[in-house]
């Protein structure tokens, strides 16, 4: 399986569709799914631009119509009735197959999605092809009762879309980018399941996002990685 992982640079902007769009056209022939970051659709501190920059599902259709040449995982500030959501959807076949409403919405610190999106409540796995898919949204990994419901579900392959910012620098490493491997690669070898995991990069008032975009095995090991802080695409086969 030839997949994707797109670590780009979200705007606080609409036009982030029609540059994902732009990306998937070029590498379509040559991928089998692609997956972006948390919001890439929307960009992470949108606070009063969320209203206006939420996206009803009926107006990614021309990601369902491009799904028919590559499956595509996007992230997205979704309407949903009076509330919003911090949502990953997975195209496939020219449909919408599923969408996970990010459960853990972070409100401490720099972070204040709490304020402004209505939670998820489940975590889901779907079938598509004899594979069986699970995805989760950045805080969701951090918490143990996460990790318990994949291991029920027992997926064969584990998508995390994330929006993390950069903190912790060292000498010889970066503090958060050694915690978040830490935990993929301990999700990854629990469930014995590959995990694509995909950050953002890029600023947005004031908060640096690290990239370092990767591909995780069922042992827990670091089989593929983009480069920190910078825009990367790349397509590798798993």
């Amino acid at each position: 399986m030839r997949v994707t992982l797109a670590q780009i640079s979200p705007r606080l902007s609409r036009k982030n569709l029609d540059d994902i769009v732009s990306i998937i056209e070029d590498i379509k022939a040559d991928s089998d799914l692609i997956v972006f970051p948390e919001l890439s659709l929307s960009g992470y501190m949108l606070q009063d631009k969320l209203e206006e920059d939420a996206w009803d599902i009926d107006e990614l259709d021309t990601l369902k119509s491009l799904s028919k040449d590559i499956n595509i995982v996007v992230g997205g500030a979704l309407r949903d009735d009076n509330n919003f959501r911090n949502g990953a959807l997975y195209y496939s076949d020219g449909k919408l197959i599923s969408i996970h409403n990010k459960v853990y919405l972070p409100n401490y610190g720099m972070f204040e999605e709490a304020r402004y999106f209505k939670a998820g409540k489940i975590f889901e796995s779907f079938m598509l092809k004899d594979k069986r898919i699970s995805m989760v949204v950045c805080e969701d990994l951090w918490h143990k009762d996460v990790h318990h419901d994949l291991i029920e579900q027992n997926p064969d392959m584990i998508i995390a879309l994330v929006a993390s910012p950069a903190r912790g620098f060292n000498d010889n490493s970066l503090e958060i980018q050694d915690k978040w491997y830490k935990i993929i690669k301990e999700v990854a070898s629990e469930c014995k399941a590959k995990l694509i995991f995909v950050n953002r990069v890029g600023f947005e008032d004031g908060l640096g996002f690290w990239g370092g975009s990767c591909i995780v095995d069922e042992n827990g090991d670091i089989k593929h990685q983009l480069v920190n802080f910078d825009k990367d695409i790349k397509t590798f086969n798993i």
